[in-house]
């Protein structure tokens, strides 16, 4: 199999993803602006996905796809299957609880990360009755993303990266064609979510047939009465992978509650600051770490150092030349980005202002936030999960530190949470490579000093161009849809042009990156 061929078609379907991802927020913004109604959904729809993070995308992928991948290419296809129906009916059955408990307890839930919505009783109302809703999505997504681990593990990579388009689809079909039939409109984005998660789910179904491993109700115990031992390994990896993922995501939580007490709107300039944020993060950050954390857990299993070190070197590298632009162009660009995709109907002038400040503040840690992507699978692929853990409560801190310091400190408002997380996530990676040189996991290939020197001189070539070209940023705001759509892509085309060519003449080429493995 050929990784950057594999990388190329996640990153495609992932950014099918985002692009009709934009086309949902852009919608959301002219048909809702930035105000109290979208600080309640925001949030509301923010609770499950946190949660989704920990669950399923986080902890459980963490310690189930090594596992998986180790019985893939250790045991029998019978084996691998009965692993899959047994993670399949506990995961299943443990998210009907927390389903039911999340939409019991939505008041005191919500009252927990958003406490600043007191303050407002409508506001925090509409939140709770908005949280009862969109809260059985994390059911669906919890069991998709298992059903995408299993897929990935048997290099399906292509469908769960395109799975999402799915929800996007639901809330662009909601907003259009249905907002007007509800009493409250924003309600319409919350059952958006709910039909949006049962979409995923059944999408993934047919392909799990085709591989022969659609999960069937299994629950067998050993002649002792014990769970089976895989699923007994997955839920003891598990446990140490909760309280690291969880820590991620008490950061996020604790910003909604700094968010919460700051002016209305700053839930929603962050989150669509965030969404811009998204589009490189899932498009190679995801990718990348997608791809990456079957291939390393089968030279784990197999004992091949070499091979693990240098699919490390591959990727980190591969992050570098494709993040760093990206960084770069979200920084210089944001006033042209945030205008062209946001400002519309109920998203003012002001709302552009606030947004372009908090996406400027998250392009300073991009490239921290990829790196932890692909570093991290360095230790799960390991079944090595306590390391992460510990990185990750000392970055939750220093995060938090940060938060105090730039709110109290320097009144950066909203951005400050922003550049906060950023930041965070740059210490988080560099104590993750720490660790991984330290242990020796991961030896860097010859020739990273002069790559980076390379690097930085394209980068600033493209900087440059892209400064000079876009004009005056404000008066963006003013042209029309048409040429604001023309103008950044037209932007987009030359930085993309300048910083490749320049790659190219100081001697890159891509068939330099090709890595293959063995399925």
């Amino acid at each position: 199999m050929n990784l950057l061929k594999a990388l190329a078609k996640v990153g495609s379907m992932t950014f099918i993803s985002r692009i009709l991802g934009f086309v949902r927020d852009t919608l959301i913004a002219r048909v809702f602006g930035a105000g109290m109604i979208t600080d309640a959904f925001i949030v509301a729809f923010k609770i499950p996905n946190l949660l989704r993070r920990i669950s399923a995308e986080g902890a459980f992928s963490q310690a189930f796809v090594p596992i998986l991948a180790e019985y893939k290419s250790q045991r029998t296809f019978d084996e691998t299957h009965s692993l899959v129906n047994r993670v399949a009916t506990w995961l299943g059955i443990i998210l009907v609880g927390v389903t039911l408990l999340g939409m019991l307890a939505a008041p005191w839930i919500v009252a927990l990360i958003a406490p600043g919505f007191k303050a407002e009783p409508d506001k925090m109302q509409l939140t709770i009755e908005l949280l009862r809703i969109t809260f059985p999505y994390i059911f669906f997504i919890s069991l998709v993303s298992m059903a995408g681990g299993v897929l990935n593990t048997y290099n399906k990579f292509g469908i769960p990266a395109f799975t999402p388009v799915w929800l996007n689809v639901a809330m662009i079909a909601a907003v259009l064609f249905f907002a007007d039939h509800f009493a409250e409109p924003i309600k319409v984005l919350a059952w958006a979510v709910f039909v949006g998660g049962f979409l995923q789910l059944i999408f993934q179904i047919p392909f799990l047939k085709q591989i022969g491993l659609l999960p069937k109700f299994e629950m067998k115990r050993d002649d002792e009465g014990n769970i089976d031992k895989g699923v007994s390994r997955i839920l003891k990896l598990m446990g140490p992978a909760v309280l690291g993922v969880s820590v991620a995501q008490i950061s996020l939580i604790i910003n909604t509650i700094f968010a919460s007490f700051l002016a209305t709107g700053s839930v929603s300039w962050l989150y669509y600051a965030d969404r811009l944020m998204e589009f490189p993060t899932g498009v190679l950050g995801v990718a990348l770490g997608t791809i990456l954390l079957p291939s390393l857990s089968k030279a784990y299993a197999g004992s091949d150092d070499s091979e693990y070190s240098q699919l490390l070197d591959w990727g980190l590298r591969l992050t570098f030349i494709l993040a760093a632009p990206a960084a770069v162009a979200l920084a210089v660009l944001a006033t042209p980005l945030v205008a062209t995709l946001f400002h519309y109907g109920k998203f003012t002038a002001i709302d552009v202002a606030m947004t372009q400040q908090a996406l400027i503040a998250y392009s300073i840690g991009l490239l921290g936030l990829i790196l932890v992507k692909i570093l991290a699978p360095g230790f799960y692929a390991r079944q090595n999960i306590k390391t992460p853990v510990k990185i990750a409560v000392f970055t939750l801190v220093a995060t938090q530190l940060m938060n105090l310091i730039f709110i109290f400190g320097l009144h950066l408002n909203h951005a400050a949470l922003a550049l906060a997380i950023g930041l965070g996530a740059c210490i988080n990676a560099t104590l993750l490579f720490y660790h991984l040189r330290k242990a020796h996991i991961y030896q860097p290939q010859a020739g990273w000093l002069l790559f980076i020197f390379k690097l930085i001189l394209a980068l600033s070539v493209m900087a440059a161009i892209l400064y000079f070209a876009m004009g005056d940023a404000n008066a963006w705001l003013n042209f029309s849809l048409m040429k604001r759509l023309a103008y950044i892509s037209g932007l987009v085309v030359l930085g993309g042009i300048t910083y490749f060519a320049t790659l190219f003449l100081l001697g890159f080429r891509p068939k330099d990156y090709m890595r293959r493995v063995k399925h």
